[in-house]
């Protein structure tokens, strides 16, 4: 394993809060506390053709090309690639020369060193592999909540729920059981969690089918997590909606960075259609003090969610508790690509709602966190900092950190 050479970060006059950082699970992120009678049907490592693989369900998983992430990409690697600026006609040679995993992506006191290197105050942590395996476990919804119950354990034992008060580590949570959620959020609260990730996806059921996150069956656990304080976020991953896009281009499983053109540009429905479902199925009216975050799903969506919104009060306003538009604009906040119209996401929500995220250390994030700076053109002094500091801890439930 290498040191990481850190490059100088932008000075902002003051500490970040990055609302979009990652580690690298170990790799027996899924297996250190999963239980013998439950192994076969969760996580396993398996050598195919001289590789290391992963298998879920006792099949190869291909969500991410190297589970293993030893050697894994240098951050901001896909940075001109996103950006526009470059073709992806060859994602190998983009990629680049790759590099032995750094200690600050599997430890969390390296990670502060190193965070406090980039001048980053704080920060929530989110998987890279997790976010692609309730997909996989769906159709086994025991071995799914055994699986994420084994993950969380692992995460609250290496990374921790809120170490030090910077490393807010995010444990995985799935609707496929109500009560299951219900417990894990229970036992979450108790460790001291702050945020809980989820997928922007309809719950998967033990029949096969499907149920809104909206259902009222679900409240419990909503109504839990509101009243300790915890945000929900929702992170990109594999939300599952592969089965649609297969009724235009069937390509088989999902797997990250391999797309096309009509992907691309479908690629933010499940968050349009979650945060759709979270106000049109009245979950923010009946829990109004839960606080939710959309987190690497882009903000092009956001716009047409409000005009839609609009349009749907002004001609029935009696489907909705209140105006959806103020719901979403008081309870969700929205982290951005770069390079997204964060001008226009400010006109449409309001700048209190936009967060920082660096992607860090993926390739598609940025190599230098805070070089976020230099795409907020024309905002204020004041709107920066909320930007890149305070939101933050407001999403948190601190808006009165300083």
């Amino acid at each position: 394993m290498s040191a990481l050479a850190v490059p100088t970060p932008v000075e902002l006059g003051f500490a970040a809060f990055d609302a979009d950082n990652h580690y690298y699970e170990a790799e027996d992120a899924f297996i250190r506390h999963i239980p013998k009678s439950m192994a076969s049907r969760c996580m396993q490592w398996a050598t195919v053709d001289g590789k290391k693989r992963l298998l879920v369900g006792g099949r190869v998983n291909r969500f991410i090309p190297n589970p293993t992430f030893d050697p894994v990409s240098k951050p901001g690697a896909l940075d001109a690639y996103f950006r526009g600026k470059v073709p992806g006609d060859d994602m190998r040679k983009l990629f680049g020369e790759l590099d032995p995993i750094s200690p600050a992506y599997r430890n969390r006191e390296a990670r502060l060193e190193l965070m406090d290197a980039q001048k980053i105050e704080a920060a929530l942590f989110f998987p890279t592999l997790a976010v692609g395996m309730e997909e996989s476990l769906k159709h086994d919804i025991p071995a799914l909540c055994a699986a994420f119950r084994a993950f969380n354990r692992w995460l609250d034992e290496d990374w921790g729920f809120a170490h030090r008060d910077r490393i807010f580590a995010a444990p995985y949570i799935t609707l496929a059981d109500p009560q299951w959620a219900v417990e894990e959020a229970e036992w979450a609260i108790s460790r001291g969690v702050r945020v809980v990730v989820m997928r922007t996806s309809p719950a998967p059921t033990a029949d096969g089918k499907s149920r809104s996150p909206g259902d009222e069956i679900f409240d419990p656990y909503w109504s839990r997590l509101a009243e300790a304080g915890v945000s929900v976020a929702f992170h990109s991953g594999d939300a599952g909606y592969g089965k649609y896009m297969d009724d235009w281009e069937p390509t088989g499983a999902f797997e990250a960075f391999r797309s096309s053109p009509m992907r691309v540009m479908t690629s933010d429905r499940a968050s349009f259609d979650m945060f759709a479902i979270m106000v049109a199925h009245g979950v923010l009216a009946r829990h109004p003090r839960l606080r939710l975050a959309s987190i690497e799903a882009g903000a092009d969506w956001v716009p047409n969610l409000i005009k839609k919104f609009k349009k749907a009060y002004a001609q029935q306003p009696f489907m909705f508790a209140k105006d959806p538009v103020e719901q979403f604009r008081e309870q969700v906040w929205i982290a951005p690509f770069y390079e997204d119209d964060l001008r226009l996401l400010a006109e449409t929500i309001g700048a209190d709602r936009l967060l920082f995220g660096s992607d860090y250390p993926h390739a598609e994030g940025l190599e230098v966190p805070t070089a976020f700076l230099h795409d907020l053109h024309g905002f204020s002094d004041a709107d920066v900092r909320r930007i890149m500091h305070d939101n933050g801890w407001a999403f948190l439930g601190e808006p009165g950190r300083k």
